[in-house]
């Protein structure tokens, strides 16, 4: 548990309080406002715990993620011996995430063949050209 007392993690402890505290108080704040007769405070009043409770929620996975990292690190290596020869791809248990793997290229081959020319598209180009040498005309002047 040594490791839960870098700097880093003093850092992230102190951080997870002072928001708590910080948010637990603002809580409070609008509770007192809407006692006062502010009733838009009542959703802020209740806003405010939860937002105090996610702050709780993620330092207690980020410690658990952690540990669970510690453990997997000073835990000796397995002996290769006892290892099976075959090597075998091990099913995905429940709660755990699968392995990330890298992702495969695949090569694009272009076409063979030249791609059918769109009427439509032809149509409108030609459009935006005649409108190009025509600065001062109107749409409404196209003659096609």
């Amino acid at each position: 548990m040594r490791w839960l007392w870098t700097p880093a993690w003093i850092a992230r402890h102190v951080a997870m309080v002072v928001l708590v505290v910080g948010f637990l108080g603002l809580g409070w704040w609008q509770v007192s406002r809407a006692a006062a007769g502010n009733s838009i405070s009542w959703g802020y009043a209740v806003e405010w715990p939860v937002f105090a409770g996610f702050v709780v929620y993620v330092w207690w996975r980020e410690v658990r993620l952690a540990r669970r990292k510690e453990t997997l690190a000073t835990e000796p290596p397995a002996d290769p011996a006892d290892a099976p020869t075959a090597v075998t791809t091990p099913a995905v248990a429940a709660g755990s995430r699968p392995a990330v793997r890298r992702p495969v290229r695949i090569a694009r081959v272009p076409a063979a063949s030249e791609p059918a020319e769109d009427t439509d598209l032809a149509a409108y180009n030609d459009y935006l050209s005649w409108l190009n040498a025509n600065p001062g005309a109107r749409p409404g002047d196209y003659p096609g």
